[in-house]
């Protein structure tokens, strides 16, 4: 029967005939008992019923007792959301959100358009100002000078193609991949990282803001896939190259090339090219002439990074790449209008907020950078114009006005530096940078390339007290243990040879800590700190302010031979004086900008180390300004008012560098004197110095220095006594101690200079004195085993730093 004939016989009522060639679909008729009596009933698709006849019949079969309509038996309905997911519904899903995607993205691309260039338009003057409200300084200057691209080198314009984008020159402007997951970023707050390609970076220099928001970058998308279709790739090139930001105040390659070779672009060599190239991924950072170790080996990576990429795009001749050297740049100029002290104020001040904002947007350092220099921004500082103003006069009357470069070319070597912060609240009150911004660049109290020295043993004297340490012999070390003062005594349980001599070489016997601290006994810290762990000693230097990640943790360690700033002892020193709790100091009272204000971190933070290890340390601290290396200075300095003082002098290896870092209870102030080549930078002797010092001319932290603090803090600070939690130290008895000596048989003939006998026992504590003096705890330390002292005495075999970080 043809199709024809089934659908009259449909039409007549009759059943459809069974299709030829379908004989699969025949079905057998079911059989079902009744009583006993058998009935056929016969299947619709035995007679060729529609598919709807055979669905009305499958639903009319018998299921489970119970669920009727089930269908087949022990097969179960599909659920709701089964059929709600069907894989054709997803597919249908996910194509319809891909059309929705790029319908919006074609409405986005036809409705923005490349606006006009407005990077000179956003730049806006700064206004700092004094804790006071008085204002410090304004600064908007822009130092820019566009130009063309035929003018700079075909070589050095690989060199930024190299560092920040390879494939430029074929690529239609935007990386999709680091675009996604610099918005995915955005929206979860965390900022930008990395993925912009040239193209993308010159449209936000040039076209929009710095802003980390998924508007900005979905246009940054769109006006940069039509800037790559509108300009050539030298144009774009040259307008990314013209418009970034280099540092020292440089806007554009013109501007960068005199700030740090003081050349014109054109005659940029490749080795300074890629420099300026790498500069650009963290500019103040990467400035060879303040960055620290840490910095100057990151820069470095990043230009051979740069030559060995031109080197792998074949735009440079390997061999001519391998004899390459790193091209260390001049030393900077200030900017006008930051005269005096107002530059290194300032741009501590626009380090510490640009740190803020890399940790709170996730933003990179250059990209914070960006967002602070010349942007409009209005910034408090919490600097008292008063005490700036006296530890100005007291650097000038006490050491800068000693100073005579024609007479003696020492003195065209001299540079100080200095901060002064409150405790209790970590604000930065007073900073002494330099003589002045425009004839010293570098912040003196922010830089970290020279040692801080002797300042560096109460920090090894903390540890021992916080982790109740003990000596070789098992002793507890507290101020009064006695300790071995023997200069260039081999230190017992080193695993690195070390003999360190005391300052002239001079022997001191069996003596207390305390006096070991008053005196600057190298023998006596070197020992301790190998006796706590010298993981422990910097693991504590780390938790009191100190930058140890560059560090090894050496027995040299102990005389202070890494880098400090006066701003990390500070830190150090104000955490102390805060019994333990953590002092971070900052310049920052507040920062706003357009009605946004940021938020600033606490600069008190958690307890670091116990308040009675913190307070035993002041107590004894007190004896080095009461009887120790500062008393002539500070204790017997006749604008001394009856204020308590704690403080520790420190002198470096070949008088290099000299401090003192001092506190009453209400002010903390650290300051370093720094031998400084003008010629070229270089590390070099203050020996003689002012030529006003007899005997050998050496400025020792107990000199200028120590007057410096004195001159300053005495004129600041009111008549006030420590708080102090501990029995233990100077500060907790009389200085001049006229108990006799438990132990005289040890110790007279020995020490006839240090006096131990005064200071090793405590007259208002005799029940303390039995483990403070015992007759044989010397004995361990006496008889250590004699070491070859190959160790210098200047401590550059077990130095934590690279030499060659020294300048």
């Amino acid at each position: 029967m043809g199709r024809a004939d089934e659908r009259r016989a449909r039409q007549r009522g009759g059943r459809r005939a069974a299709p030829r060639n379908r004989t699969s679909e025949q079905a057998e008729p079911e059989i079902t008992a009744e009583g006993g009596t058998t009935t056929v009933v016969e299947s619709p698709a035995a007679e060729g019923a529609t598919r709807a006849e055979r669905r009305r019949a499958a639903a009319k079969k018998p299921g489970k007792p119970g669920k009727p309509g089930n269908g087949a038996p022990g097969k179960p309905a599909k659920g709701r959301i089964r059929r709600l997911f069907t894989w054709k519904k997803m597919l249908g899903a996910f194509f319809t959100v891909c059309l929705l995607g790029i319908g919006g993205f074609i409405a986005l691309y036809m409705m923005v358009s490349v606006p006009e260039g407005n990077a000179l338009a956003q730049t806006q003057s700064n206004v700092y100002k004094y804790s006071d409200g008085s204002v410090l300084a304004r600064k908007g200057t822009v130092n820019r000078e566009i130009v063309d691209l035929s003018k700079v080198p075909k070589d050095v314009q690989h060199t930024f193609v190299a560092a920040e984008n390879k494939t430029f020159y074929s690529d239609s402007g935007i990386d999709l991949r680091g675009m996604a997951r610099g918005l995915y970023n955005t929206a979860r707050g965390r900022g930008t990282q990395g993925g912009s390609t040239i193209t993308q970076q010159y449209v936000k220099n040039y076209y929009l803001s710095q802003d980390q928001t998924v508007t900005r970058k979905l246009k940054e998308l769109v006006i940069s896939l039509k800037v790559d279709r509108e300009k050539t790739k030298d144009e774009i090139l040259a307008g990314y190259i013209n418009t970034s930001y280099y540092g020292r105040g440089a806007y554009g390659i013109q501007a960068a090339a005199q700030a740090y070779y003081g050349v014109d672009a054109e005659k940029l060599s490749v080795q300074q090219g890629a420099y300026l190239a790498a500069l650009l991924q963290a500019p103040s950072q990467y400035d060879w002439a303040v960055a620290g170790p840490v910095g100057k080996k990151l820069v470095k990576a990043r230009w051979n990074y740069v030559l060995d990429n031109m080197v792998g795009q074949n735009w440079l001749d390997k061999t001519k790449r391998d004899a390459m050297k790193f091209p260390i740049p001049k030393a900077p100029k200030a900017a006008s209008g930051l005269e005096g002290q107002k530059g290194y104020l300032v741009e501590l001040a626009n380090t510490q907020l640009e740190n803020q904002l890399m940790k709170s947007q996730g933003v990179t350092r250059s990209e914070a950078e960006a967002l602070v220099v010349d942007q409009g921004w209005t910034i408090t500082l919490n600097i008292d114009p008063k005490k700036q103003t006296k530890l100005e006069a007291a650097v000038k009357s006490q050491l800068t006005s000693k100073l005579d470069g024609k007479k003696r070319k020492v003195d065209n070597n001299v540079q100080a530096g200095a901060v002064s912060v409150d405790p209790k609240t970590g604000k930065i009150l007073a900073l002494y940078g330099g003589v002045d911004y425009y004839k010293h660049y570098t912040n003196n109290a922010t830089r970290a390339d020279y040692q801080p020295a002797s300042t560096f043993k109460p920090i090894i004297l903390a540890s021992a007290l916080d982790r109740d340490a003990k000596t070789q012999d098992g002793k507890d070390i507290n101020a009064n243990t006695i300790y071995d003062g023997t200069s260039g005594r081999a230190v017992k349980g080193s695993d690195i040879a070390f003999s360190p001599p005391n300052e002239d070489d001079a022997d001191y016997g069996n003596i207390t800590v305390q006096t070991a601290m008053n005196k600057s006994v190298n023998s006596v810290f070197a020992q301790m700190g190998v006796d706590v762990g010298m993981k422990n000693v910097l693991k504590t230097a780390d938790d009191l302010g100190l930058d140890t990640e560059s560090l090894q943790a050496v027995p040299a360690m102990t005389l202070g031979s890494m880098g400090a700033s006066p701003l990390e002892m500070a830190s150090v020193y104000a955490t102390l004086d805060n019994h333990g709790q953590k002092v971070t100091p900052t310049i920052l009272a507040s920062a706003e900008k357009t009605g946004r204000k940021v938020d600033l971190p606490d600069p008190i933070g958690e307890q670091v180390i116990s308040r009675e290890a913190a307070d035993q340390v002041t107590s004894v601290l007190t004896g080095v300004v009461d009887d120790g290396t500062a008393k002539v200075s500070v204790a017997q300095n006749p604008l001394r008012k009856g204020q308590q003082v704690a403080g520790k002098t420190g002198t470096s290896d070949s008088n290099k560098s000299a401090w003192f870092t001092g506190y009453t209870p209400d002010l903390v102030t650290s300051v370093g004197l720094f031998g400084e080549a003008k010629k070229n930078g270089a590390q070099v002797s203050l020996t003689g110095a002012t030529g006003l010092i007899s005997g050998t001319g050496r400025i020792n932290g107990g000199g200028y220095p120590a007057q410096i603090w004195a001159a300053y803090t005495f004129g600041v600070t009111k008549k006030a006594k420590f708080d102090l939690d501990t029995k233990l130290g100077a500060a907790v008895k009389p200085s001049e101690t006229p108990t006799p000596s438990l132990t005289p048989s040890e110790t007279p003939s020995e020490t006839p200079s240090s006096t131990p006998t005064k200071s090793a026992t405590p007259s208002q504590t005799p029940s303390q004195t039995p483990s403070s003096t015992p007759t044989k705890s010397p004995s361990p330390t006496t008889s250590a085993p004699s070491t070859p002292a190959e160790s210098p005495t200047d401590g550059t075999t077990d130095n934590p730093l690279d030499p060659a970080n020294e300048q």
